[in-house]
């Protein structure tokens, strides 16, 4: 029996631990907002520029479409790669992630750095607003933190090196960087609305992946060929020396964050229990639909490293990683006896911020209401009571005067 490739098996468990802690922090990210979940008609408070992404939530319709789209998209780069060479698609793709990493990157570090802090300190940190006006009409704005300027540059400086280092001298390190960051803003930004666009978006590219990567050349191709941070990259030799004499392995960054949006679904709707029963904006709460998704994850991402380690050939990921997380869901709800109400959850924070102040409004009516009742029923007992009072005193008096007449006809 051979010895064990630890080298190999090291390279796999770095991507395992890359991918996970990137859905890990990116479904966190996801969770929503102090301003998404404030109760309609609430005062608001002033809002930080974190909290003003605009958000893009996928529906069934777009998850019926996305294999479609993705297939095209896959197949257009394969040909450009076959009849036109790499070189300029490269170079073309490669200064337009550089470009995008900046903010990206940017946002990742401000998302730690508040993590880090906490929300209590990072708000004692000045404001800054900068205004774009015309007239007196608002035409753009920008807002953020005093922190947030000085981090600006760490961000942009992976960028930079990425932009200008020649590809040979471009680390792994740097691709990681910036497809981590990528992967981080994908998730938080990028939101399913539900369990059932969820489980249609991940059945439909269950298909997908097989048929690109077991029927065809495609997806190897240009995942081999494409020299852009679109990937995560782990060096195949174990640490510390982190050696790239044997290559790397790989993991496609659309591996981490399809299945990824299926996870941070899963933490909302954890969310979304904890806030309807009546839990507050903030604090820790029960995360059973998160661990079991996480969990299911690992495993599948685990099975995928497994699987190309005996065969030595290509696996697509999803294969493993779809049936894996729809699963995750249906067992941890057919459990708990809530499949019915999660399939039938949708993801909208402010919608549930209106439904509940309508919930507590009508329940306040209807206390006023009972309330009401109340002393309108002891305000009658009371009256009853002066009258009852008012009658015996004057049966009372009627006796007193029957006495005396009666006493006066026996003198006479």
């Amino acid at each position: 029996m051979p010895a064990p490739d630890w080298d190999l098996i090291s390279s796999y468990a770095g991507l395992l631990a890359l991918a996970t802690v990137s859905i890990y922090a990116g479904s966190h990210g996801s969770l929503p907002s102090k301003r998404a979940v404030r109760e309609a008609g609430a005062p608001e408070e002033e809002e930080d520029e974190e909290e003003e992404d605009i958000t893009e939530r996928l529906s069934s319709s777009d998850a019926w479409m996305f294999p479609i789209t993705g297939s095209a998209v896959l197949f257009g780069l394969y040909l450009v790669v076959r009849f036109l060479g790499k070189e300029w698609i490269n170079s073309l793709l490669g200064w337009y992630f550089a470009a995008a990493g900046v903010g990206s990157v940017w946002q990742s570090l401000i998302a730690l750095t508040r993590a880090v802090l906490g929300d209590a300190r990072w708000k004692t940190f000045d404001r800054v607003k900068l205004l774009a006006l015309k007239g007196r009409r608002e035409l753009a704005a920008l807002s953020f933190r005093t922190p947030s300027l000085l981090l600006l540059p760490v961000g942009a400086a992976p960028s930079i090196l990425y932009a200008f280092l020649p590809g040979a001298r471009r680390s792994a390190l740097l691709s990681d960087v910036l497809a981590l960051s990528f992967a981080h803003s994908a998730l938080a930004l990028l939101r399913l609305d539900s369990f059932k666009t969820g489980c249609i978006l991940l059945a439909g590219l269950f298909f997908y992946d097989v048929w690109w990567v077991f029927g065809t050349e495609v997806m190897v191709k240009v995942a081999t060929q494409l020299d852009v941070p679109i990937k995560l990259l782990w060096p195949k030799s174990a640490f510390p020396s982190f050696s790239t004499a044997r290559g790397f392995t790989m993991l496609g960054l659309g591996d981490v964050v399809i299945p990824g949006t299926f996870v941070a679904l899963a933490l909302r709707y954890d969310h979304h229990r904890f806030v309807q029963g009546g839990g507050g904006e903030g604090g820790t709460f029960a995360k059973p639909y998160f661990r079991a998704a996480m969990g299911a994850y690992a495993a599948g991402l685990a099975a995928t490293m497994g699987a190309m380690h005996v065969w030595r050939a290509a696996q697509p990921a999803l294969l493993y990683l779809s049936p894996a997380c729809i699963l995750s869901f249906v067992l941890t709800a057919a459990v708990r006896g809530e499949l019915g109400e999660a399939w039938a959850w949708a993801d909208d924070p402010e919608a549930e911020g209106k439904a509940k102040k309508e919930k507590e409004s009508a329940e306040e009516a209807r206390d006023g209401a009972e309330g009401h009742g109340v002393g309108e029923g002891e305000g009658e007992e009371g009256a009853a009571a002066v009258a009852g009072a008012l009658t015996a005193g004057e049966e009372t008096e009627g006796e007193g005067k029957g006495k005396k007449r009666r006493s006066k006809k026996k003198r006479s």
